[in-house]
């Protein structure tokens, strides 16, 4: 059994650690709420845009935009959208797991890797992946700017023709306990024939405006969507682990306690034996 003073050392260190996880599960909560109020507002309007472009396209001639060209996927670019920071579970281990998975039924050799947040591309980068961008280092200011400027890199991939698909792997807001990992199609825009009913539409302004107006609008929508939800899912992740840290601080003080009594209890019963076998020894002699 450890002495006394150990003991108490681990109790302090435990406590300690503790005021620093509860601080954590403060902060990530109230980042939480900012961040769920901002991915809520943005959800219905990313939703209706994305309904509206797929009803035009079956009326839309894809020669007018590259970036309706569908052709047959030789090379394909995988964007992941991690965060920079860890302390948030499984949060980042999920996503990669899901993404290695993809790039492994694809071909390693067949993938070009974009991340997003430093976790990511750490753990692709030791790995020997090729990583042709990433970006780090704006999730405490994160912007719509930010969704346009990833967005432009990532749409000028494809139109270059240097691959044919554009996935994005990351993690949808379900509610605070729940984050689930999903992997959308961003490039190029396809329509399923069964979804769409055929409508007789009168276009104003014409239909080549429209399509150059709203396809690029969607695209950064759709990027700003996804940023805005990985964010929301980091912090209530982060929330819910630093939660279980706090509560399993507070279980391990507790369990030390009671070994710092038990000790202390053991040093008093060995020192008033030993008084006791003295005393008897003296009146022996």
């Amino acid at each position: 059994m450890a002495n006394l003073k150990d003991i108490r050392d681990r109790i302090k260190s435990v406590k300690s650690i503790q005021q620093v996880t509860k601080a954590m599960k403060l902060v990530a909560a109230a980042k939480m709420r900012k961040a769920q109020e901002r991915m809520e507002q943005a959800r219905p309007y990313a939703d209706h845009l994305a309904e509206v472009i797929t009803s035009l396209l079956p009326d839309v001639d894809r020669s007018l935009l590259s970036l309706l060209d569908v052709r047959e996927v030789k090379r394909e670019a995988l964007v992941v959208v991690t965060s920079d920071r860890g302390l948030a579970g499984a949060f980042n281990a999920n996503i990669i797991r899901r993404a290695e998975e993809e790039i492994s039924e694809t071909g390693q050799e067949n993938v070009d890797l974009i991340c997003i947040g430093r976790k990511g591309r750490d753990h692709f980068r030791v790995r020997g992946y090729e990583i042709i961008r990433d970006f780090t280092d704006f999730w405490s200011d994160l912007s719509f700017k930010h969704a346009m400027d990833f967005g432009g890199e990532i749409v000028s991939h494809f139109t270059g023709r240097e691959v044919d698909r554009v996935r994005v792997v990351y993690n949808w807001f379900r509610n605070v306990a729940t984050q689930e990992i999903r992997v959308e199609d961003l490039l190029p825009l396809t329509y399923e024939e069964n979804s769409v009913k055929a409508v007789d539409r009168l276009y104003e302004p014409s239909k080549e405006e429209i399509v150059h107006s709203l396809i690029p609008r969607h695209l950064n929508v759709q990027m700003w969507k996804y940023l805005l939800e990985s964010f929301a899912s980091e912090q209530a992740a982060r929330m819910v682990a630093m939660d279980n840290a706090t509560e399993n601080a507070q279980e391990m003080i507790k369990n030390l306690t009671l070994d710092f009594n038990k000790a202390r209890q053991a040093a008093i019963t060995k020192e008033m034996l030993e008084i006791v076998g003295g005393a008897e020894a003296l009146a022996t002699n």
